[in-house]
């Protein structure tokens, strides 16, 4: 009975599950308890589903990757059921209507679900957290890889006390059972399942609140408590305005964020509950290279177009990333201006029409377009659009849109149709061009930035003067004197620092612009052919190293050590206790520059030696072990522990990590003087090592 049973689901799976699309099943709410386990990363669950029959089936399916089921119910009575190892499938009831399905599980998750902090020599650093963007989070749920199935979840977590948890939905309840904590959380809407995630560790956390009264929860470790500011600067300043620009109330109870180690990307924006990389947990002077403004935007845009409103399939990814983006874009144009705003679209509008030019372009409905096309091609299609349609009718488009397909999945037909009826124009011509063409319409692009940036206009009429005179009669005294633009002065100094009047300079040393002097620093000094600089331009030029911007500093700090290796002592003494930014990028450069420099602290060698080494271990983020191997790779400074270090990075969930990883393991396994020492290190290595 039990072989013909699951004879019959599995040769079946797929056509029945196709019925659950269609919503002969439709699934309601899932009420789920879940405890994780760390010591076995095992994930225990049990709880009930909510689904309504709508029309009669055989059988119904949940997606349910690599787990054991111990029980399971119907309508309160134990039931047969299949375990395809990619599925749980049952018989389907014979009356329509309301059912509930009861289960317990036990997960054995080998993605979605990520324990960090284990097996290293760090107590307290310990965090769980789940990203199962698209469809994996029926690895440690059971749930709906088809972003079609709309559910409530309603999560419990269970952990030992001195752990926070954060999830979708409001936290309603903390009880206390023998130092164990079960965190109740209540979700009021249906969401698709891949935006159902959780997070555990040592967090404390700030709380705000909306001008519409919308709690917000920002989260951080203790440690990081003097960078709270720096890192979620602008965080109410940006829900207000997206609130406000996009004319739609949030759609959720309340809005989380919370920074994870070795997180796989920027940010996800779960429904209520960003994750994001806590490599943008910064302080201020991190502030100026790397700031989680844009992220902070783009994530939470996504509660409304993403998380309230679905796509489809991946072929509307646009209705998404796109949107995403657009709106991050217009919250930064708020907090940093005009000129900011289009100088990041003109960057982005030469990086897709450079990738069109090569024959690199895509369409918008390419569901197997890369992240440029979905985020930055789809931005300016916004714009363009926009600018077509006008912004009232662009405004309330949007709202119609919003509003009507609310917790629902959505085409870009569904879009469009909005488009077109409040702007009573066929955008027909706009789809053929902006979506499903694969160029990069760069003309109509040039036209819409300089008519909307001065300093632009400048870039264009300057670059097409330079074209048709000899670089030395250029004027770009009277080009830097005419703008005021932060941006139109860094971007002549990049592209004709070789040639600009030493007045330029000058100025642009005296400058209290951060991002002017940072453009120096990356600009002049080291490079093959560049001017040679005067005294007075390099006694200016070592003054970076007292600027408030990492970036600039670790620019300055190699270029003047490579150029002028009579003063690397002083230039150390100036930067020795700096670290940098979260990626350590000027405390690891220091100690590499140290080592090769022969004459500097011979006492201290060692302690250099160690240190960087020491930075490979996996307690450090990956951004720090991958800059720390890549240093001593380069000095052939590698000790044994950092070569097991990168063995064991060479399997770590990053894959731009673990991809780096291997390529050095292979290329230092090719050297000499690496090679016999791997021989010797793998003999004590277990056989998948």
């Amino acid at each position: 009975m039990r072989f013909s049973l699951f004879t019959f689901l599995f040769t079946y799976s797929v056509f029945l599950f196709g019925q659950n699309n269609q919503k002969v099943v439709d699934f309601i709410k899932i009420d789920m308890e879940i405890t994780p386990i760390f010591d076995s990363k095992e994930v225990w669950g049990s709880g009930t589903y909510d689904f309504e029959l709508k029309s009669k089936t055989d059988s119904i399916f949940i997606d349910a990757i690599n787990m054991d089921f111990l029980y399971v119910a119907l309508n309160g009575k134990q039931i047969e059921f299949l375990n395809s190892g990619k599925q749980l499938g049952f018989k389907a009831p014979k009356i329509k209507g309301n059912h509930k399905l009861f289960i317990r599980y036990v997960a054995k998750p080998r993605q979605t679900v990520y324990y960090i902090g284990l097996n290293d020599r760090i107590t307290g650093n310990e965090q769980l957290w789940t990203q199962g963007q698209g469809k994996y989070t029926s690895h440690w749920l059971p749930s709906f890889d088809d972003m079609d199935e709309k559910v409530e979840f309603d999560l419990t977590l269970n952990t030992d006390e001195g752990y926070t948890v954060i999830t979708n939905g409001k936290l309603t309840e903390k009880n206390v059972t023998e130092g164990i904590i079960d965190w109740h959380f209540d979700m009021q809407d249906p969401m698709s399942s891949y935006l159902a995630a959780f997070v555990i560790g040592n967090f404390n956390k700030k709380e705000l609140k909306s001008n519409s009264g919308i709690p917000i929860e920002l989260y951080y470790e203790p440690k990081d408590s003097l960078k709270v500011e720096p890192t979620y600067r602008y965080s109410k300043e940006i829900f207000d305005f997206l609130e406000e620009e996009i004319g739609i109330p949030y759609p959720w109870q309340n809005y989380k964020q919370v920074p994870v180690q070795d997180f796989l990307y920027a940010g996800m924006e779960n429904t209520s509950a960003t994750i994001f990389s806590n490599t943008y947990v910064i302080d201020s002077t991190a502030f100026v290279d790397k700031n989680y403004v844009n992220v902070n935007a783009h994530e939470l845009a996504h509660q409304w177009f993403g998380n309230l409103v679905t796509e489809k399939s991946g072929k509307h990814h646009w209705l998404h990333e796109g949107f995403a983006t657009y709106y991050a874009y217009l919250a930064e144009r708020q907090l940093f201006g005009e000129d900011y705003f289009y100088w990041k679209l003109y960057a982005t509008a030469k990086t897709l029409h450079n990738l069109s030019e090569s024959g690199g372009g895509e369409a918008l409905t390419n569901p197997n377009a890369n992240s440029l096309t979905f985020y930055e091609k789809g931005a300016w299609a916004l714009v363009m659009l926009k600018d077509r349609v006008g912004k009232e009718a662009f405004d309330t488009g949007i709202k119609a849109y919003l509003s009507k397909h609310q917790f629902k999945n959505v085409t870009i037909s569904d879009f469009l149709k909005e488009m077109e009826t409040t702007s009573n124009q066929s955008l027909e011509d706009f789809e053929v061009l902006w979506l499903e063409s694969e160029q990069f319409p760069w003309t109509k692009i040039k036209q819409k930035l300089k008519q909307e940036s001065k300093s632009l206009r400048m870039v264009f009429e300057m670059e097409d003067e330079f074209q048709k005179i000899k670089s030395d009669d250029l004027n770009f005294e009277a080009y830097w004197n005419a703008s005021e633009s932060s941006n139109f002065k860094q971007y002549l100094i990049k592209q004709h620092h070789k040639i600009l009047p030493e007045t330029i300079l000058n100025k642009a040393f005296s400058s209290n612009d951060i991002k002017i002097r940072q453009a120096l620093a990356t600009s002049l000094l080291g490079i093959k052919g560049t001017r040679k600089l005067t005294e007075e331009l390099i006694s200016k030029y070592e003054t970076l190293l007292e600027d408030q911007s990492y970036v600039t500093i670790e620019s300055a700090l190699v270029k003047l050590w490579s150029t002028f290796p009579e003063k690397r002592a002083d230039y150390f003494s100036k930067t020795k206790e700096i670290i940098g930014l979260p990626n350590k990028n000027i405390r690891l450069l220091w100690l590499a520059l140290a080592l090769i420099t022969p004459d500097y602290q011979l006492e201290s060698k060692d302690a250099f030696y160690q240190e960087l080494n020491g930075y490979t271990n996996n307690h450090h983020h990956f951004e720090v072990r991958q800059l720390a191997f890549e240093y001593l790779s380069q000095i052939k400074a590698l000790n044994d522990a950092s070569l097991i270090n990168l063995i064991e990075a060479s399997e770590h969930h990053v894959w731009q990590f673990k991809k780096s990883s291997r390529n050095l393991l292979k290329e230092l396994s090719k050297r000499n003087d690496y090679k016999t020492r791997l021989s010797t290190i793998a003999k004590s290595l277990d056989e998948r090592q």
